[in-house]
């Protein structure tokens, strides 16, 4: 437990200053987390980390505080009657309850002295996050491989499986972040979802995509400044009213194609979350996974200059 959101960072200033090395190590593949500590009325640590973190059991957090797990930014671990002290970090190990397994592999497409490129599989989250800690590409590969310090360029959700890119060399990763960031990068994804006889395709989509506080599914919205856009096109007609798709999104926001096809009455085959929750379809129910692939990822690699093209070998369920 003790799984509160990690908050961005501070520039440096009167307090805030993050160390340049983390005091805890990473710990089976999962790196520590961080909460900052503000100005407030707190006397003592336990104070304040009750009130922070209010889903776990008081017990659980005195447990942790006695055990010495949660230490400052010098590794001075930190106890429940310790003075409040603001302007510093606190680290710790996020805890999460049983992961089911993901009975899937993850097959490497590329790697070189900079790049390690995977074929993600549904049902694996990309990083750590939330309720799934280990079951992650990110963890898996820095234990199989032992690469502590490798680090995501981007993110896919978890239901959705495919090319997924990812940086060994940490002075390396913002220049490829940065291409995804200025829209230097071709991202292709194929869908399987319902057909729409009355939208002619192909067709370019934009919406203002937007995630309200708490939420986890996004708003889509037509009638305010755009922010999302896509491109989608019918590749083929199925069975059963469906089609398969290829989809071309310009901009990368989260849950961007499926909401974006649900907008269009076309949602994706088992798809739990657009156009509404489907409490039928579990998120380890692995028999049923979201019908979307990222096929390709394409880019012009800014050390080498070499055309980097990398591309799924997965296939969707038809």
């Amino acid at each position: 437990m003790l799984n509160g959101p990690r908050p961005a960072r501070r520039k440096s200033g009167s307090g805030g200053r993050l160390p340049a090395v983390a005091p805890l190590p990473p710990r089976q593949g999962v790196a520590a987390s961080r909460v900052y500590l503000p100005d407030g009325p707190w006397l003592t640590m336990g104070e304040y980390l009750s009130q922070r973190f209010p889903h776990v059991p008081a017990d659980i957090l005195a447990e942790r505080l006695a055990r010495g797990d949660i230490v400052d930014e010098t590794g001075v671990a930190q106890h429940a009657g310790a003075a409040y002290r603001p302007r510093i970090w606190l680290w710790y190990y996020r805890e999460a309850p049983r992961e089911p397994a993901v009975p899937f592999d993850l097959p490497v497409l590329f790697r070189d002295e900079r790049l390690l490129v995977v074929d993600k599989p549904h049902f694996l989250a990309s990083i750590p996050g939330g309720r799934h800690l280990h079951e992650t590409a990110l963890t898996r590969l820095r234990l199989q491989f032992d690469l502590p310090l490798l680090a995501p360029v981007h993110r896919l959700d978890r239901d959705t499986a495919g090319v997924l890119v990812f940086c060994l060399d940490p002075q390396a990763r913002g220049a490829y972040q940065s291409l995804f960031q200025a829209r230097a990068v071709y991202k292709e994804y194929e869908a399987i979802a319902a057909l729409n006889q009355g939208l002619a395709l192909p067709c370019v989509y934009q919406s203002r995509i937007d995630t309200a506080p708490g939420a986890f599914v996004v708003t889509s919205r037509l009638s305010e400044m755009p922010n999302s856009e896509t491109r989608i096109e019918l590749m083929e007609t199925l069975g059963g009213g469906l089609g398969l798709y290829r989809l071309l999104p310009l901009t990368g926001r989260k849950h961007q194609l499926r909401a974006h096809m649900s907008a269009l009455d076309m949602p994706i085959v088992n798809d739990r979350l657009y156009p509404v929750l489907k409490t039928y379809l579990r998120d380890d129910d692995f028999s049923r996974p979201l019908q979307l692939l990222a096929r390709r990822v394409a880019f012009k690699d800014p050390f080498t200059g070499a055309q980097r093209v990398f591309e799924s070998a997965r296939q969707l369920q038809r």
